[in-house]
């Protein structure tokens, strides 16, 4: 699977600052890592409809066991909201024995920078 492009539900308005979140995962096995791309679509969806959604990405590396996740929010509120609902809260509770190595970092960027650029992701993450 190739990164899937930065997809925008919503606008935010010029200039505001927004809430970013990246995450990395590695699996466990590679039954791991098909498990984790099998419940992506779901995923995926719900983000195109998410309350507060200003942009998501998501680049998969599964022989590598390796899953990146790139996103921009309203708030960390609207964040935390699509976490604990729809198809991510079941996902990521069905994974969760299977990932190891997992990282996450947040930090605050203007409107006006979006898209995030993957290098700033991978940057923060380390």
């Amino acid at each position: 699977m190739p990164t899937l492009p930065w997809t925008a539900p919503h606008t935010p308005p010029p200039g505001t600052e927004v809430h970013v979140f990246a995450s990395r995962f590695r699996t466990r096995t590679l039954w791991g890592a098909l498990r984790f791309l099998a419940r992506t679509p779901a995923v995926w969806r719900q983000v195109g409809r998410a309350p507060g959604a200003y942009g998501a990405t998501l680049r998969a590396q599964p022989l590598r066991r390796t899953f990146w996740t790139l996103s921009a929010w309203e708030s960390a509120d609207a964040l935390h909201a699509f976490a604990r609902s729809g198809a991510h809260r079941p996902t990521s509770r069905a994974l969760a024995a299977e990932m190891h190595d997992v990282a996450f970092a947040t930090w605050s960027t203007s409107a006006d920078e979006l898209p995030v650029r993957w290098e700033e992701a991978v940057r923060q993450l380390t």
